[in-house]
Order: C-alpha cells, then structure tokens, then sequence
C-alpha cells in the first residue's frame, strides 16, 4: 500500500513538474520554429523544422545588444548596492545590541507587505529631483533602494552564530569598525552573499515596470526585459521573435544559477538553521 501512495505522488509530482515548466518549455521551442509552424502548430514543443533566424533576429533588429548591455551593467551595479547595504546592516542588527532594535525589525518587516506600485511615484520623483531619468545609473539606484528585508535577515542570521572572541581578536589587534567587518566578518558570509547575488540577480535581470517607467523617453538606456516591446508593433506582434528574445534573456539566469546553486544552497541552510 505504501509503494503504491508513493507511486501515486511521484506520478503527480512529475505531472505537475511537466505543467509548471510547460510555458517556459513552450517559449524555447517556439523560438527555434518558423512563422507558418508557429501558427499551424504553435502549442506543440516539437520543432520540425528548425531556424535560428529568430535569435538572429531578435538580436539584431531589436537591438538586443544594447539591451543585453544595459541588463549587464544595471544588474551588476543594483548587487553591488544591494550587497553592501543589506550586509552593514545585517551586520549591525545581528551583532549589536540598542534601543529601538526591535522597532528596527518591526518596520523593516511591515515594509514587506507594502506593494511596490505604490512606491513607484515616490521613486520617480526622487530620480526626476536627481536628474537621473533615462539613465542606467537612475535604474540602478531606483532597484537597489528596494526593500531587501530578506537579504538583511539572512545576513543578520549568519553573523549572530559568529563567535564573538574573533571579533573581540580583531579589536585587540587594532581593527576598526569597518576593518573589521571588510576583512574578517564580510568574507566570513561568502555563502549568504552568493544566495543574495544569485536572488537579486534575478529580480534585477527580469524587473520591468520600475525601468519602464524610467526609461520612457531614452530607448537606448533600457534592459534587455524592457527591450523585448521592440518587438511588438502596432499592428503585428513578432511572436516567434518575442519568444527567442525570452529565451536569449533568460540563459544567463540559468548559467549563474547552474554555476552558484551549490553555494546559494549553502548560504540559505547555514542562515536558517538552529
């Protein structure tokens, strides 16, 4: 009876895998299929005949390498930030202990159920007061000053295990404050800050609205998820180049994640465990 409950699962587990996966499946496949399969058999993840002039299309005509550029340097400015922010203040709440801690906590938890569309005007106006709209650095800004209450908790959690005589060695032997934490405590959370660069990589590599929004009017300044409305007239939406522009966006993801899983597994473990 056992064998059979656990056949059962199993069954629908691999059912319920195979629907999860079946759009992004659907979007690869469509990519490699010509316009006359694409309408003829579009639902199908069988590919007949297969083309990479939609790859090569998206690419070129869509401006694909700008695009890929500004994801690039948007994304990898937004870790940064991100990184070092939650860090120093992970750092702070998880080692010291002050008045106001707990409201601290409070506040930065309740931020979580605030949804971001209702700070999207705030933000639009602070990057127009900045004079930095239409630009990659507003972009980078605006997506590192989110909330990040996660990576904070992740980070706090990790450096409240660390014993405190290695941080009390370090004073003795003359460190500073930020000495401290950049060249003993920072390097300490490698596996937390790889779980935060592979989570924020992918938020920043796949936000849309927040540099929709702030790119308008600078075409050339957007990211590679932005980029894709190229590929939509107003009269004819480019399907098959849509999907091979979804596709050459999320291989990167996959290849970052494929290279990092195992210290991103590691990072999340040692950060939750009692």
């Amino acid at each position: 009876m056992r064998q059979i409950k656990e056949t059962l699962f199993y069954i629908f587990m691999t059912v319920f895998c195979l629907i999860w996966i079946y759009p992004f499946l659907w979007m690869v496949s469509a990519s490699f299929k010509t316009q006359d399969e694409f309408f003829s058999n579009g639902l199908s993840l069988i590919v007949e005949n297969i083309t990479i002039d939609n790859l090569i299309r998206a690419w070129n005509e869509a401006n694909f390498g700008q695009y890929f550029f500004n994801s690039v340097i948007i994304t990898l400015g937004t870790i940064l930030i991100v990184v070092l922010t939650t860090a120093t203040c992970g750092y702070v709440l998880g080692r010291y202990s002050f008045k106001g801690k707990k409201f601290i906590y409070f506040l930065l938890i309740s931020s979580m159920f605030v949804p971001m569309e209702f700070a999207i005007i705030p933000i639009y106006d602070l990057i127009k007061m900045m004079g930095l709209m239409n630009t990659r650095l507003g972009v980078i800004l605006a997506e590192a000053g989110g909330n990040h209450i996660i990576f904070i908790l992740l980070f706090a959690t990790f450096f409240s295990r660390i014993p405190k005589e290695l941080e009390e060695a370090a004073v003795m032997d003359g460190c500073s404050f930020f000495k401290t934490f950049f060249t003993i405590m920072l390097p300490l959370s490698k596996p937390v800050i790889v779980s935060v660069v592979i989570m924020q990589f992918i938020w920043s590599w796949n936000s849309f609205l927040l540099p929709l929004i702030l790119t308008l009017n600078e075409p050339d300044a957007r990211p590679l998820s932005v980029g894709l409305y190229a590929l939509q007239g107003e009269n004819v939406v480019d399907w098959t180049g849509i999907a091979a522009g979804g596709t050459i966006a999320i291989v990167p993801i996959i290849v970052i994640f494929l290279f990092l899983q195992r210290y991103f597994v590691d990072g999340i473990a040692g950060s939750v465990k009692g």
